[in-house]
């Protein structure tokens, strides 16, 4: 991987994990880190949970959008996160790809949510140093 990373985060709706996963990867990695987000059958809007439990941690993600997913978008990213949701995503040579197994926060209340946030947190941090080489 040459220069800056590209990395998808996608889980079935756009609008939890892959929303909070994106604005921690946003928030902590600056610019040193490209993201983009997406889902197989994106909501209308973010999960009011979701952006709460992020609003906790000093990070909007309520101005973003649920998007859909698309081939290009997994073929611009150097790195495809799913989120336990067995998307059918499609597959290029050469990208590192890893599903992480989550809890979805949908019908969930903020008590439910903040561990799955934490959770996400420190997965985040991880990829992050393993794409940067730099401790976070």
């Amino acid at each position: 991987m040459t220069g800056k990373p590209t990395v998808l985060f996608v889980c079935v709706h756009n609008a939890g994990r892959s929303q909070m996963a994106a604005g921690y990867l946003r928030a902590l990695g600056g610019d040193d880190v490209e993201v983009l987000s997406a889902g197989s059958a994106p909501k209308d809007t973010i999960n009011p949970v979701a952006v709460a439990a992020m609003a906790e941690e000093g990070i909007d993600i309520a101005g973003n959008t649920p998007k859909v997913l698309t081939v290009d978008a997994v073929r611009e990213s150097d790195v495809v996160i799913t989120m336990g949701c067995g998307d059918a995503c499609p597959i290029f040579p050469g990208k590192r790809y890893e599903d992480w197994e989550l809890d979805d926060p949908a019908g969930q209340g903020i008590e439910a949510v903040r561990p799955i946030r934490d959770e996400i947190r420190g997965r985040v941090e991880s990829l992050l140093s393993e794409l940067t080489g730099q401790p976070r």
